[in-house]
Formats: C-alpha cells, sequence, structure tokens
C-alpha cells in the first residue's frame, strides 16, 4: 500500500474540514479529538478564530480521568452540550476529524443531541 495510516487519516480530515467550509453558515464547529488515552471536544467559532466552549476526559470534576471507553465519551457529549446550552448555543456542525464515525466518536455525538445540542 502506498498510502499509510497516518496519510489516509489526514486526506480524511482535509475532506471533512473542506466539506464543512463549504456549507458553513456561520454555525459553530464541534471539533472532537480523540487519542488513545483521552477524548476531547471543543465549539469552535472559525469566523472568530476562537473556542468557545470545550470540554475532556482529562478533567477532574467528570471523574473519567484516565479513562477512554465509551462512558467516558458520553459524559464529554453531555458535558459540551451543556456548556454550549449554557452559552446559548443549540446549533453546531459535527467535524469529526479524520477519525472514523463509529464507537466513541458516535457515543460523544449522541450524547451531545440527547443532551439539546443540534448537530
Amino acid at each position: 500500500m502506498a498510502n499509510t495510516k497516518r496519510e489516509l487519516f489526514l486526506k480524511r480530515r482535509q475532506r471533512v474540514r473542506n466539506k464543512l467550509k463549504a456549507v458553513n453558515t456561520g454555525r459553530l464547529r464541534l471539533s472532537v479529538h480523540r487519542s488513545l488515552k483521552n477524548i476531547s471536544a471543543q465549539l469552535i467559532d472559525d469566523v472568530n478564530g476562537v473556542t468557545v466552549a470545550s470540554a475532556s476526559s482529562l478533567e477532574k470534576d467528570l471523574g473519567i480521568v484516565g479513562k477512554n471507553n465509551l462512558e467516558a465519551a458520553a459524559k464529554v457529549g453531555a458535558t459540551i452540550a451543556e456548556r454550549a446550552r449554557a452559552k446559548g448555543i443549540e446549533e453546531a456542525y459535527f467535524d469529526r476529524g479524520g477519525f472514523l464515525f463509529h464507537g466513541k466518536v458516535k457515543a460523544l455525538a449522541d450524547a451531545a443531541r440527547e443532551a439539546g445540542l443540534k448537530i
């Protein structure tokens, strides 16, 4: 194979990001990053270049430090949705980056939707 896993990941990330930029109508972007040990999400205002809200499994008050499973992803998704609603944000684009919409990324998105954030 000519492409490495990293190259395929970067191609997927650019493809997703370019599609979001093409249809962006001023809504914020819910960006997700998943590593082997943690998962994090942040709401980004691309017009102003500012992070509006963020949540991560590294936060001690969530009680999931050091865990990277479906439950941790769901808790991060619910937390980011609560913080968004507290700031008056009800809609966002879901930017999965180069990650496949499966497993932890899907659990985060589903929990954010259940908590009231339109994705």
